[in-house]
């Protein structure tokens, strides 16, 4: 065990580890009997673990079975279809709006020098302006809740003559808040750089889009990764607000299924694990994209071996052996 180990805690000795042990069997029983009687019980009283309301679910020989998991797979795809466009156009536009409030904060900071002063003061003018009314846009549309978005979106569009597929209400609805969100991250994230990596992108002639684009970008994307992660997780379970628009989601079917076999339990369960087994592979996946984005950049940064020089070599091969 190493010094730095023993410094920051003390080992437990054979007691401690006693205690440890069995207070957490002693735990882990009183939460299995806790579950036992607060929650098995009272729904196997119930009967809410018979085949009649688990079988159109589980059974493929209910007659009902195929019809369920076809609704069920028709929302988990429409789910699954609207979280992609929605991931897909909230990264585009956050980026995009991530480098914007950069180069607009940027400008402010500029003089103009080279331009007629009423010219330059005019430039810098609008370049505040600007930035104050993308931050403006920024703190309304993060604090709006999502499914106000979605709900504006759906019933404003068509009261100005633009008519979409309400998948496309949802997608946009997401689009407008997680882009916000992820602009943010995006914009914390290069902001939180050293600042001594711009001023050497501006000293070998790079503009501040070019060092932002080359430099500052990929770093952000690299070391905001973790969050960009959890936002985009946020995203798939925000489709589920679709139901407001009458989208056909997982949730909205999963409430027409509920409404013929009248078993909301088992059915949320089912959508539960649904969920959470297409979360946990974004996640996973998100964890595999970070391993190797680290590990590409231990072996990029590890110094190559020079080869000795040819005089040192002469010298070992003189002496009849290496150095």
């Amino acid at each position: 065990m190493s010094r730095q180990t023993s410094v920051l805690y003390d080992v437990p000795g054979p007691r401690q580890r006693r205690i440890t042990l069995v207070s957490s069997v002693a735990a882990t029983l009183l939460l299995l009997v806790g579950a036992y009687f607060l929650i098995y019980r009272p729904l196997d009283d119930k009967g809410q673990f018979s085949m009649e309301l688990w079988g159109p679910l589980i059974d493929p020989s209910n007659e009902n079975f195929s019809q369920v998991w076809d609704r069920l797979g028709l929302g988990l795809k429409n789910t699954l279809i609207a979280a992609v466009l929605a991931i897909v156009s909230s990264l585009v536009v956050g980026t995009l709006l991530a480098v914007l409030r950069i180069q607009l904060k940027s400008l402010t900071r500029r003089r103009f020098v080279g331009f007629a002063t009423p010219l330059a003061y005019l430039l810098r003018g609008l370049s505040v302006l600007l930035s104050a009314v993308t931050r403006v846009c920024v703190e309304v549309f993060r604090g709006l809740p999502v499914v106000i978005t979605i709900f504006f979106v759906a019933r404003g569009f068509p009261e100005f003559g633009v008519s979409f597929d309400t998948l496309w209400y949802l997608v946009i609805g997401l689009t407008i808040y997680n882009s916000v969100v992820i602009g943010e991250i995006l914009r914390s994230g290069m902001e939180g750089l050293p600042g001594g990596q711009a001023e050497a992108a501006a000293a070998i002639g790079l503009s501040p889009l070019q060092s932002t684009r080359m430099i500052l970008l990929p770093q952000a994307f690299r070391i905001m990764l973790p969050a960009l992660i959890s936002q985009l997780v946020v995203v798939l379970k925000d489709t589920s607000l679709g139901f407001i628009i009458s989208y056909e989601e997982t949730l909205n079917i999963g409430k027409q299924v509920i409404g013929v076999l009248e078993n909301p339990i088992q059915v949320y369960v089912v959508i539960a694990v649904l969920f959470i087994a297409v979360n946990y592979s974004l996640s996973k996946l998100a964890q595999y994209v970070q391993h190797r984005l680290s590990r590409g950049r231990k072996t990029a940064g590890t110094p190559a071996q020079n080869p000795p020089p040819a005089a040192l070599m002469s010298q070992a091969e003189g002496a009849g052996g290496p150095i």
